[in-house]
């Protein structure tokens, strides 16, 4: 089921069309890129979209295809078909650059068939007919004459032919001499008359010249005259050369005929080299729209992102115009869109947008959207796009409509996309509305796809009744009155049909005129559409804003995350650098102690015996933090410092655990006691108590504990 002709023209497919026939450079090529037409063959038009993703590629990474300019054979191959034909010299040379084209493209393809896969299948079963080349190079040289080898009978005839010149020269040499040795010649001795040498003689000696009178001068005082041995030897020359001509055709008629067999050939060559061109222009089109292949899925389903209209994009690109993308969706789930919103605010484009990227795609054209966009294949595409009034048909803008509508009522299915601009337009609004909703619903009912743009309110409430149909609007910007080009799905937008009126200009007195002739009901609906838009704007503003916001946030907390992790380094470092330097002092109080006791008993034993218990002491401690270590150091690489705090609060526990056994049992602290918390050895003064808590004064800090974690130092 092919796509209707008015629909190709409603979406300007012609444009399209226009822009790839002129990136064609082969006559061919042109002629089968005007025939260019949508398909909905799924198979067809995968491999004809993945045919210019190819190629394009080429252009993208400069790895380029070897040339495919060619003149058209098509004459050619049909004179070989007719019996004792000739092809003339530049024929073959047309026919030449076909063979040597096409057998230059299958080495290059068969060298990288693994990037051009499918272009690779249009060559894959050509056969290499070097042949024919061979057999044209045997014959005509490289500028286009035929070798004198060619065969030996015009061997022999060309070795004739420039003897007999060469005798010419001779004869006409010796003529001029004797008779300008006699004084027979006039001054100018000879001159060229139809390109044949002859003697300037003077009238009165005429008689005295042998050979043929050519011609004369104006004075009649000089005869041109071909002398007799020249004359005799041109005469061979003139035959020579006729017989020259002859053998030539004969040679021309045998090339020709030996092409003969090759006709299936040539002609599958030509088809490949034309489909190549084509491939080619749609390639450069592509290239200057940024088009892209989609997804295509066998689904029904179409997901336009980002998606722009070609002829408007390059439009827009010459005039230095930006060009605003639209996003649109279209699904089983919700496969009708009605698209509302003021007048010029680009509803008409949208829906443009969509119809021609699609039939684009089944053309094998690729599309310019975001390389995200899902697309399926209809077997329908149907559309009534603009002002449709036939004078010749003498049928007004409404009866055109519904004779559109008629069609589409005949041809729409579940595997139809129509387009329809501003439907049910023509006719009085409520009658007119009435029957478009009931046209939409018998889409709906056949579960039809399609993008509806309207103003009715009617056609408004049924999208937003129906649950696989949806409202979407043309945003606009209700500050400025001015158009922003952006689709917004899942609301319905306000016409701005008054302040539109009052931004350029019409009394705020008319304007509330024209407001009391229309009902309430409806100015109130459209204002709270208008309204709704508003709150729509000013959310995503607002969402916009603390999005920022929120990434702020998120930045300033991962900065305070990183400083917290080093502070927490640091103070991990500090706090074993300050239990380490404690345990030294206790160490050397130890033997203070054991040194004054020695100093006053003098009893060695005694000495050794302490100093062997406090060494056995701090070999027990230091088994106990070797064995920590050591399980630590068997942890992954990627245990993280909370880990490690960990470990060293279960070290402090068995410490805590150690001194618990010499705790003594405190009555009362006071203020100016040497105190230290469980759990540390550093050693601190009480500066104050109130209730429960003390303040510790460690000299360089203070700091605030409960009474009951306390133990007192001597």
């Amino acid at each position: 089921m092919a796509i209707l002709k008015k629909t190709l023209e409603d979406l300007e497919f012609d444009l399209v069309i226009d822009n790839i026939v002129s990136n064609c450079v082969s006559s061919l090529g042109k002629t089968k890129a005007k025939s260019i037409r949508p398909s909905t063959d799924f198979n067809d038009i995968d491999f004809s979209l993945n045919l210019v993703s190819e190629y394009l590629s080429s252009i993208e990474n400069d790895n380029t295809f070897p040339n495919h300019f060619f003149e058209s054979i098509s004459s050619e191959i049909k004179i070989i078909q007719i019996s004792n034909s000739q092809l003339e010299i530049e024929s073959f040379r047309k026919i030449k650059t076909v063979v040597d084209l096409t057998l230059l493209h299958i080495k290059f393809l068969k060298k990288f068939k693994t990037y051009y896969a499918n272009i690779f299948q249009l060559v894959k079963d050509l056969s290499v007919c070097k042949e024919i080349i061979n057999e044209i190079n045997s014959i005509i040289d490289k500028y286009g004459f035929i070798k004198d080898n060619a065969t030996n009978e015009l061997l022999n005839i060309r070795n004739n032919i420039n003897q007999t010149k060469s005798k010419i020269r001779q004869s006409f040499s010796t003529a001029l001499n004797s008779c300008n040795s006699n004084g027979y010649l006039d001054e100018i001795k000879e001159s060229l008359i139809d390109n044949r040498r002859v003697l300037a003689v003077k009238a009165m000696y005429r008689r005295k010249v042998k050979g043929q009178m050519m011609g004369s001068s104006k004075t009649g005082s000089i005869v041109y005259i071909e002398p007799q041995e020249t004359l005799t030897q041109s005469r061979k020359l003139q035959d020579l050369l006729y017989d020259e001509s002859q053998e030539i055709k004969k040679i021309l008629r045998d090339l020709t005929a030996f092409h003969l067999p090759y006709i299936d050939v040539l002609s599958d060559y030509q088809n490949y080299l034309t489909e190549i061109d084509l491939i080619y222009a749609k390639s450069k089109y592509a290239f200057l729209i940024n088009g892209i292949k989609p997804n295509l899925t066998s689904k029904r389903t179409t997901s336009l992102i980002k998606a722009y209209h070609p002829l408007l994009l390059i439009s827009n690109k010459n005039s230095n115009l930006k060009t605003y993308p639209q996003t649109v969706s279209l699904e089983i789930e919700n496969r009708i869109l009605v698209v509302s919103g003021p007048n010029a605010g680009g509803k008409s484009i949208t829906l443009k947008t969509i119809g021609l990227l699609q039939v684009m795609l089944q053309a094998g054209i690729l599309i310019p959207v975001h390389h995200s966009s899902e697309m399926c294949v209809f077997k329908n595409v149907i559309s009534d796009i603009g002002d449709n009034q036939s004078i010749e048909n003498q049928l007004s803008t409404y009866s055109y409509r519904l004779k559109n509508m008629n069609s589409f009522l005949k041809k729409c299915n579940s595997e139809t996309l129509f387009l329809i601009d501003e439907f049910g337009t023509g006719s009085d609004p409520e009658l007119g509305g009435a029957l478009a909703e009931i046209f939409l619903e018998v889409f709906y009912e056949r579960k039809s796809f399609g993008v509806i743009t309207t103003h009715y309110s009617n056609l408004k409430l049924l999208a937003n009744e129906l649950p696989h149909m949806s409202n979407a609007n043309m945003e606009f910007n209700h500050k400025t009155l001015e158009p922003t080009f952006n689709l917004v799905l899942g609301q319905a937008g306000s016409s701005f049909t008054f302040e539109v009126a009052q931004k350029n200009g019409i009394p705020y007195s008319l304007i509330n005129k024209a407001k009391k002739k229309i009902e309430r009901g409806k100015v109130r609906f459209d204002a709270t559409i208008a309204k709704l838009q508003k709150q729509r704007l000013e959310l995503d503003k607002t969402t916009d804003s603390l999005k920022i916001e929120e990434d702020k946030f998120r930045k300033e907390n991962q900065k305070l995350n990183a400083t917290n992790d080093k502070i927490k380094s640091k103070l991990i470092n500090y706090q074993e650098l300050f239990d380490s330097n404690q345990r030294m002092i206790t160490v050397g109080n130890k033997l203070n102690d054991i040194s004054e006791r020695y100093f006053n008993s003098g009893k060695k034993r005694v000495l050794v015996s302490e100093l062997l218990k406090l060494v056995d002491t701090l070999n027990s401690k230091r088994k106990n933090i070797n064995f920590s270590k050591a399980k630590i150091k068997r942890k992954k690489n990627n245990k993280t410092k909370e880990i490690l705090e960990t470990e060293l609060k279960k070290i402090r526990s068995e410490k805590k655990r150690e001194k618990k056994s010499n705790k003594k049992s405190i009555v009362n602290f006071k203020i100016g006691d040497k105190v230290k918390i469980e759990g540390s050895s550093t050693v601190g003064v009480i500066d104050s108590i109130e209730k429960n808590k003390a303040v510790i004064n460690y000299d360089t800090f203070t700091t605030q504990t409960n009474l009951s974690k306390l133990e007192f130092v001597k």
